[in-house]
């Protein structure tokens, strides 16, 4: 049996980043669960943007696991997602992290940590709408929020 087809093998991750300012002080939040456990994570930095938020919190949350993992990982960000789910991110890499306009692609140094981990972990994307009501989204949000206002 593949760890895919093995729900006891699943982790389930929601994330969610925040800024205030957008560049400005920032927070990023995860709850992973496992087998019933649950863990949740947060973090901040001070001078930061929301999309960098976003990615840090799928990034920590990844970087938790201690072994590779089956993954369904829900976040409200269509940056996250649409980036891996249409392969914006690894054309982006091919290309030296510049995108087809020419421009330069943002926060390359996170890209290039979230695709090295998901060549580890077997991870679907979900996207959920945010402000939503969704138990796990709301909870990251206001994880996210209170860490953006330590700084």
């Amino acid at each position: 049996m593949s760890i895919a087809e093995d729900p006891s093998q699943l982790v389930t991750i929601f994330t969610d980043g925040a800024c205030s300012g957008n560049p400005g002080p920032g927070g990023w939040a995860a709850i992973l669960r496992f087998r019933g456990a649950e863990r949740e994570m947060s973090g901040g930095a001070a001078q930061t943007t929301n999309n960098r938020m976003e990615l840090t919190a799928a990034i920590e949350a990844l970087s938790a696991l201690k072994r590779p993992c089956h993954v369904v990982l829900y976040s409200d960000s269509r940056y996250l997602i649409d980036a891996i789910e249409k392969g914006w991110a690894k054309s982006w890499r091919a290309r030296g992290w510049i995108k087809p306009d020419k421009k330069p692609a943002l926060n390359a140094d996170l890209w290039e940590r979230l695709l090295s981990l998901l060549e580890i972990h077997e991870v679907r994307f979900v996207w959920v709408k945010g402000h939503n009501e969704h138990p796990e989204n709301e909870r990251c949000d206001q994880m996210a929020v209170a860490e953006s206002k330590k700084f």
